[in-house]
C-alpha cells in the first residue's frame, strides 16, 4: 500500500504491479488455478469444501486463488496422488501446518525465556 506524505495523507489503494508481489491476491481463476498445480478445477473445489482452502469470490461468483491457496492445494493434490483420499489430505495438510506453527511459537517462546539477561 501506497501511504501518500503530508499532514492530511491518507492510505490509498495497492498499484496494479504491487499485487503482482502478494501471495494472498486472489489472482487465478479457477481454471488456471487448476492448470497450474495439475489438478482438475473438481478437485479445487473438493479441497474448498473440505476447509482446506477459501477462494475468494468475484463479482459475477467465480472462485479466484492466490499464490499462497495454491501452494496448500498443490500439497493436497500430492498426497492425493500418493493414494490419500481428498478430505483425509486436506486433514494432513492442515495439521502440518498447525504443527509448523506450534513449533515456530515455541521455539519463539524458548527464545524469549532463555535469553541473557
Amino acid at each position: 500500500m501506497h501511504l501518500p506524505q503530508g499532514p492530511t495523507a491518507t492510505p490509498t489503494e495497492a498499484s496494479p504491479t504491487d499485487r503482482f508481489e502478494d501471495d494472498d491476491y486472489p489472482a487465478y481463476t479457477m481454471g488456471r488455478a487448476a492448470e497450474m498445480i495439475g489438478a482438475t478445477p473438481a478437485f479445487l473445489r473438493a479441497v474448498g469444501e473440505a476447509g482446506l482452502i477459501t477462494p475468494l469470490r468475484s463479482g459475477g461468483g467465480h472462485r479466484r486463488y492466490s499464490r499462497s491457496q495454491l501452494r496448500v492445494a498443490a500439497r493436497a493434490r500430492d498426497l492425493v496422488d500418493q493414494g490419500t483420499p481428498v478430505e483425509a489430505a486436506c486433514r494432513i495438510v492442515t495439521l502440518e501446518d498447525r504443527l509448523e506453527e506450534a513449533l515456530r511459537l515455541n521455539a519463539e517462546l524458548r527464545a524469549y525465556l532463555f535469553r541473557p539477561m
